[in-house]
């Protein structure tokens, strides 16, 4: 099994969210007491340093099911970070980079074998007696030609590609967070008209598809609170992809806005689309998001940046289904202040991301 994993474990996530490409992304209201206490319990719960005397972790097992039921890859590439180090004698790195290995991140389902990476995962998960996390990337016209762009040639291979996952997934418990970008992207006029009804009538149908499986749930992104400022403006988008067949939204996919700001932000969507519930991804937004107005891609690989709570379905917020870590912390946004391809795993910015942690 490990040797499947190891080859999925290559799919990489995007790069971060576009917000910052046309505007800079203030650092928003400071969180509350509350709100500040009970990141930091999950914090510590999630991501302690244990291993005090110098030793290397062992290969991650799996969060306790009551706090995150979502599987912890022990292959990823995290784990295998923490393995390198330890065999160069770097334990110090190898502790570090393991509070990102121990935690469930989402898999994102690649091109090439969507079946097979679905069906693997999800096959993983079950057998961990866990539930499978994965990401759907593929629309057409994706990240409109910048540094994530991509996506299935056409409509009819998308349909293809997505059949293709549905099998892989089949009857096992599952969490889909569908089209990272998608729905903001026609919100922002960033994707041109011509593509709006083909992509509304793709994510459509992948939720009734989705939905169709027995044990699957599905969230459709709409964005962070300084892309689309207006939560209004994400109403319409989000009713004609199919919201009222959904679970429910995720919000700051990729990005660093405060837990706060997104809470804030998802309450008031949601009480605009039926009161439909939402995640929240708080993978890099230990420290919210880079300071400062000058630079037009802050949103891309931002110095001291921190990994957030921990994912967890205790959220102590009925409206909040859970914090997950759907971008996969480590793993660059793309060829921006010194780092690599969108979605490859970067040690450096992983460490950055573990050391900054609270």
């Amino acid at each position: 099994m490990y040797g499947n994993l190891r080859r999925m474990a290559g799919v990489g996530s995007p790069g971060g969210s576009r917000d910052g490409r046309r505007r800079s992304a203030p650092a928003g209201a400071a969180p509350s007491r509350a709100v500040v206490g009970a990141l930091a319990l999950l914090l510590l719960a999630g991501c302690s340093d244990s291993d005090s005397d110098g030793s290397v972790p062992d290969r991650p097992g799996q969060r306790p099911k009551s706090v995150a039921p979502f599987w912890v890859n022990p292959d990823s590439k995290a784990a295998r970070q923490v393995s390198a180090y330890g065999k160069d004698g770097k334990s110090g790195d190898a502790r570090l980079v393991n509070k990102i290995a121990t935690q469930p991140v989402a898999e994102w389902i690649g091109v090439d074998d969507p079946q097979g990476e679905a069906r693997g995962f999800t096959e993983a998960a079950a057998k961990a007696d866990r539930e499978a996390l994965l990401v759907l990337y593929n629309i057409p016209h994706r990240d409109c030609g910048s540094y994530s762009k991509g996506g299935a040639a056409d409509g009819n291979a998308y349909r293809a590609w997505l059949d293709g996952v549905l099998k892989g997934i089949g009857n096992r418990a599952t969490t889909v967070i569908l089209e990272p970008d998608a729905l903001p992207h026609i919100a922002d006029k960033c994707t041109p008209q011509q593509f709006h009804e083909e992509r509304y009538a793709l994510l459509t149908e992948a939720v009734g598809k989705l939905k169709a499986l027995p044990r699957t749930k599905v969230y459709l992104d709409a964005g962070n609170p300084h892309w689309i400022k207006d939560p209004g403006r994400m109403v319409e988008p989000l009713k004609r992809a199919g919201i009222d067949r959904a679970d429910g939204f995720a919000l700051n996919i990729s990005n660093y806005q405060t837990t706060a700001e997104n809470t804030k932000y998802g309450k008031k969507l949601s009480a605009m689309v039926d009161g439909k519930r939402f995640v929240i991804d708080t993978s890099r937004n230990g420290n919210g998001p880079a300071p400062g107005g000058d630079d037009p891609e802050n949103w891309c690989n931002p110095p001291g940046r921190a990994l957030g709570a921990a994912p967890t379905t205790k959220t102590n917020d009925p409206q909040i289904a859970a914090y997950l870590w759907i971008k996969r912390p480590g793993e660059s946004d793309g060829t921006c202040k010194g780092g690599p391809k969108a979605g490859t795993w970067w040690p450096k910015y992983a460490l950055g991301l573990a050391h900054s942690a609270k």
